[in-house]
Order: structure tokens, then sequence, then C-alpha cells
């Protein structure tokens, strides 16, 4: 089969962009549809007064007959307040229905974020992600608003109004014919030299929105280095790109204006000067050729059909801006997580039991280059403490990340309680393995707040011992407001050690049958990094312990300590049986303890 034309593939997935979107208009359908109604009731009044202002200068004011010029008047003032109310009403109902789409679309976007893989979303930078759920659904909210509106009116506003110029005169009203061609070709014109340049300045957005999350998240960092002129300047390089893509941009729109004044004069313009020879060859008799009251009709014919088309030319305009978006927004939502739960799966975890069977794993499935882990086999039994060392890229987060399915394995099998973890209940696997990442993230709240995203029942009771196992107590009884003390986004009121602790109490709210700790008692000192591990020997003999850590200390007194180096397990043993057969756990060992006999024994 041949493929399509660039053309055709464009225009396919134009339409398949815009079904997704209509996908969230859901309950808004209803205040829609009214919008499209109400919008049409006054369009149906708009081209019906300059026929009745025809008969009232045609039939009363030229006659002479002052009921007739009565009766008119309240017609027209009746349908003028009938036209002001279906515009009112049909603002409101787009307003309504605009904004609820907006938030389902971010509902649905939110939503399907939150189901994404960790494979999934390393394709968007969160950036992109924050640009993509304001800015772009912004946009996408305008316009759909402009839509139901505009879209409905500008069409019929030219169909009915073409139809009431020819009812009055054919040969005049061919003056339309001839214009509109003209400016349809101009705004298409106009119309694909600029969605280029939309496409070009979202992405910029991304890198904008990118460089302020980085600033500050890392504003202490800056000021401690004196970069604020760098930053300065890095901001202003970016933003200067959005500026001069978007001047581009309105410099290539600017010429919808004067192309439609020029449209607009020269139809007044022809319609003046042939519609004046009629009427003074007719002698302004309507019978034989044009009267007065017609020709000031068609004149206002000819402004609605010409404003209709700058309305039409409007929704092109923001149907450029927003088509980036909205293919922005569809990217998002086409996304399929790669990790789901399967169809009749375990909804229960048997044992904390860790099995690898010839595990190979990469981050890019499917493409060529070596893996992140390489035939990795391992028993691990419920209730074990396992420690894992290795150097600085030897995969340590990568291999306890397979676990509880954050990634899934390219080869082989990581199984939970002799059952593979690609067949449990994506919840019940992950509550029950609980995990202290690398980067410990702490959430706007309270520290209760925050402790309760282990266990949202627990109580005052089970999160104080909670916080005793992980050595937070202490520290948490010195703040004045103790576990009901405001914690900012991030943690940025605490200390490292201080977060580290606060997350591995957490994680122990949960109760898991696994507990994985990924080198998260590294900004604590040695002797509480002690009390911790002694905490979870005594109170969680039956949890299985993985703690990956930099400090032989950390690890020393394990069941099984694993040594990681370029993605593959090149030792295991405990810590006398690698002190006899790895080299490399012993060079670390002896670096860590030369001089420091504290280390030595800190188990």
């Amino acid at each position: 089969m041949l493929p399509l034309p660039k053309s055709s593939r464009r225009k396919k997935g134009a339409v398949q962009m815009v079904k997704k979107l209509m996908e969230s208009i859901r309950e808004q359908k209803k205040n829609s549809i009214l919008a499209m109604v109400t919008i049409s009731g006054e369009v149906v009044f708009e081209v019906i007064i300059p026929l009745l202002m025809a008969n009232l200068i045609d039939y009363g004011i030229d006659m002479g007959d002052m009921g007739y010029i009565v009766k008119m008047g309240i017609v027209l003032l009746l349908s003028a307040l009938g036209q002001l109310f279906c515009g009112a009403i049909s603002g409101k109902f787009a307003a309504i229905a605009s904004s609820g789409f907006a938030r389902n679309l971010r509902h649905d976007m939110f939503y399907k974020v939150q189901n994404y893989s960790f494979s999934n979303i390393d394709k968007f930078s969160t950036a992109s992600i924050v640009t993509r759920l304001t800015t772009d659904v912004t946009n996408l909210q305008n316009t759909y608003q402009m839509i139901i509106r505009m879209a409905v009116r500008s069409p019929l506003m030219a169909i009915f109004s073409l139809v009431a110029a020819f009812g009055i005169d054919v040969k005049l009203s061919l003056i339309f014919l001839a214009i509109i061609p003209v400016l349809i070709l101009g705004l298409y014109f106009i119309m694909t030299r600029t969605h280029p340049i939309f496409e070009r300045v979202f992405r910029t957005y991304d890198k904008l929105n990118s460089v302020v999350q980085e600033n500050l998240h890392g504003i202490r960092v800056v000021k401690s280095f004196v970069r604020e002129d760098h930053e300065n300047k890095k901001f202003t390089g970016i933003s200067e790109n959005i500026y001069k893509d978007f001047k581009k941009a309105e410099q290539q729109l600017a010429w919808n204006a004067p192309l439609m004044q020029l449209c607009m004069y020269a139809a007044v313009l022809l319609l003046s000067w042939f519609g004046a020879r009629t009427i003074v060859a007719c002698g302004g008799d309507a019978a034989t050729g044009l009267s007065t009251g017609e020709l000031l009709s068609l004149l206002s014919y000819a402004t609605q059909i010409l404003m209709s088309l700058m309305g039409l030319s409007m929704i092109f305009v923001m149907l450029t801006m927003s088509r980036t978006s909205g293919e922005r927004v569809v990217e998002l939502l086409n996304e399929t997580p790669d990790i789901t739960t399967p169809e009749n799966a375990v909804k229960s975890v048997p044992d904390g039991s860790i099995d690898f069977e010839h595990v190979q794993f990469s981050y890019r499935h499917g493409t060529e280059g070596k893996p992140v882990l390489s035939d990795i086999n391992l028993h691990i039994p419920a209730g074990a403490t396992v420690g894992v060392i290795g150097g600085t890229g030897s995969s340590k987060s990568s291999f306890v990340q397979l676990i509880p399915r954050l990634y899934d394995v390219d080869l082989g099998a990581v199984k939970v309680g002799g059952i593979d973890v690609r067949k449990y209940d994506l919840d019940t696997l992950r509550g029950d393995v609980a995990m202290v990442l690398q980067k410990n993230v702490l959430f706007s709240g309270t520290i209760k707040d925050n402790l309760r995203w282990g266990d949202e029942n627990a109580t005052d009771e089970e999160i104080r011992h909670a916080c005793q196992l992980a050595q937070a107590d202490d520290f948490i009884q010195t703040f004045p407001k103790g576990y009901d003390t405001y914690i900012e986004q991030g943690g940025t009121n605490v200390s490292g050690g201080q977060k580290q602790r606060l997350c591995i109490a957490r994680a122990l709210l949960k109760k898991p049958k696994i507990l994985v700790l990924d080198d998260s008692t590294s900004a604590v000192d040695t002797r509480t990094d002690a009390l911790i591990r002694g905490a979870f020997a005594k109170e969680i003999p039956n949890t299985t312990k993985i703690i990956i850590a930099q400090r032989i200390a950390s690890v020393q007194g394990a069941d099984m300590i694993l040594v990681l180096d370029d993605g593959k397990i090149v030792s295991c043993g405990t810590h006398d049986e690698l002190m006899q057969t790895s080299p490399i756990y012993r060079e670390v060992y002896e670096s860590q303890t030369k001089g420091d006999p504290d280390n030595a024994t800190a188990s």
C-alpha cells in the first residue's frame, strides 16, 4: 500500500485530533447546543431588521403613512430587543460550555498523566506537561467559545444575508460573489504562513517553563553561587525568542484587517455606484428597479456579509493558534500507558519474597544499545534484609524500581511472592511494596498530611510510632506545632536528613511486605542510621528490606549484600564472605573505614 500524501495525512490527523478533543465536551453538549440555537436566533433577528427598515422607508416615510411608521417602529424595537436577548443568552451558554470543556480537558490530561508509567513520563518533560495543562488548554477554551458562537453566527449570517440580498437585486448581489473568493484565498495564505510559527512558539514555551521551574527550585543554589545574572540572561534569551516569533506571527496576521477593509470598502463603493445608477434609471420604483430603502438594505447586508467573513477570519486565526495546542494536548491524551493492570489480576501478595529470573532491562524498549540491567538472577526470601552497593551508574535504582513494576523488564521476569509482577493488580502490588526513592519528595501540607500518604486512616498513635521507628519523632517534637507543622512545597523548610526520616516513616505506615530504601539515609549521621536499621530488625522482622547505600556501615549487617557493577550482580554474600571474595566490596570497605574506626563498627 502506497503511503498517503503529506496533505492527506495532515487532514486525517486534524480530524482525529478534533474527535479526541470532542470527547472532553461531555455534559457541556447541552450548553453548547443552546449557545448555537440562541446565536441562530440572534442572526435571524439581525437579518430581518434591514428588510424592516427598507419597508419603513419605502412604505412609511416615503408614503407619509404615520400609522405604518409607528407599527414598523414597534416591530423594529422588538426585533432589536430579541437580537439583544439572544446574543446575551448565547454568550452565557458559550462561556459555561467553554469553561466546562477546559475543566474536563484538564481533568482528562491530569488523570492520564497519573496513569503513566515512569517510561511514559520520561517521554515528556515536566515543563511541557505544565504548559499543556495551562497555556494550551486556555487556547483551546478560547477557541471553543469562539467556535460555538462565531462558527455558527458567521456562516448563517453570510448565507441569510446573501439570500436576502439576492431577493432584493440579483445583479448587484453578484458583487459579493466576486469579493468573497478574494477574501478566502487571502485568509488561507495568511493561515498557512502563521501555523509553523505558532508551533515553534509553543515549543519555546516549554523551554521557558523549564527554566523558570529549575530556577525557582534551585534558587538557594543560584544565590549562593551569585549566578543571578547568568539565570537572567538565560531567561531573557528564551523570552526574546518567544517575542520574535510572536512578533513575526502577528505581523503575518496583521494583514487580515487590511484585507477585510479592502473587501468591505470595495463592496460598499461598487454597491453605491451601481445602486445609485439603478435608482436614477428607474426613478426609485422598486417594481421596475431599485428603491432607496432597498439600496440601504443592500448596504446593510454588505456590511453583515463582510463582518461575518471577518468573524470567519478571526476563527481561522484562532484555529491557527490553537491547532498546535490541540496537537500537543492530544499527544498527551493519546499516550498509552505501557504498564497497566491485566485482566483477572492477582489481588493479594502472598509474602515478601522476590525473584529475578534472567532479567534484562533498558529504558528504551526495543532499541539497540547496551541494556541497563543484564541477566539478573536472584532469590530473596521473605523477611530478609538485603544491602545493595555499587558505583554511580551501576543501575542500583533501576534494579529496585522493577519490583513495584514502575518499569517493565525487556526479558525475563520479576516475581513477588512467587508471582510475576505483571500478573498483579497495580494498586495491590504497589500497596505492599513501599519505596523511599532517591529523590525524597514531601508535599505542601502538615507533617500529618504527608505521613498519611502511607495510610490515610492512620491514627495519631500509629503516626507517632512510625516516626519513632524512623527516628523522626524527636525533631518533630521540637517544632512549635509538632505534627501539625506545615511543610512547604518540596519540604524546603526541613533539612535533608529530616526529610529522609519523614519519608521513611511515611513508607512504614503502609505496613508493606517489602520496604525499599534507595539511598534514603545518606543525609543522616551513622548513629541515626544504625538506630533506624535496629528498629527495622526489631519491629518489622517479617518485612523484606532492601537497602541501597553508599556507606558500607548501612548494609554491613544485612543477610545478603549485592555488589552491582555495570548493570550486573558481580558479587553476592554476607559482609564476611564478600571481604574474602569481592575485590570491589573490600576496596570500598577499606576506603571508608581507613582512619575511621566508628564506621567499621557502626552496624
